[in-house]
């Protein structure tokens, strides 16, 4: 409860100083006459109310319990994981931020399917590559690849059409763990 009113009472006093400081500057009160000094006060109260009103509004209600609930056991389960032997390179950045970017629904689809980067795509003359046998089926273990070397190739001399494209190639393996065919996922314009 204290924190809940803190933010706004802070808000209004910060608003309250700003306000009275303009309203004194552009217009200096006339002491001779207390309607004046009584309608000015009523005025500089009723805007620091108003403004203290709108600040928390847009600072909204913050994350729900079970957002926070969610983001809780996601670092409790990334603090389990092994320390990685190397740093994160810049392209890796690129997948994860890829991954990330998709939506909440997708991102659990990803949970149990491992994306790795691989530097074997001229092998396989491809940016990306599903291996598994669809969401549907468990027979084999789904992975998705995303080949570096490939897509750096064709798409690093931008950094922004890099990341476009391998945000597409994720998507486009990720239409094929869902069950979608090469012409399907092209009709979806992967």
């Amino acid at each position: 409860m204290k924190d809940t009113v803190r933010a706004p009472l802070r808000a209004a006093a910060i608003a309250a100083f700003v306000v009275g400081t303009l309203l004194f500057l552009i217009n200096p009160p006339e002491l001779s006459g207390a309607e004046d000094l009584v309608t000015l006060l009523l005025g500089a109260i009723a805007l620091v109310l108003f403004t203290a009103w709108g600040t928390v509004v847009l600072m909204g209600d913050g994350p729900s319990e079970p957002e926070v609930e969610r983001m809780v056991q996601r670092s409790e389960t990334l603090a389990k994981l092994p320390v990685p032997d190397e740093a994160p390179t810049p392209f890796d950045e690129l997948v994860v931020d890829a991954i990330d970017d998709l939506p909440d629904e997708f991102q659990e689809v990803l949970r149990h399917v491992p994306v790795v980067v691989s530097h074997h795509g001229r092998e396989y003359r491809a940016y990306g590559h599903y291996m598994g046998d669809t969401v549907a089926r468990e027979y084999y273990p789904d992975k998705i690849v995303i080949y570096q070397d490939t897509l750096v190739r064709d798409f690093g001399y931008d950094p922004e059409l890099l990341r476009a494209q391998v945000t597409r190639t994720l998507r486009h393996e990720l239409a094929h763990h869902l069950g979608w065919g090469e012409r399907g996922v092209r009709d979806l314009g992967l």
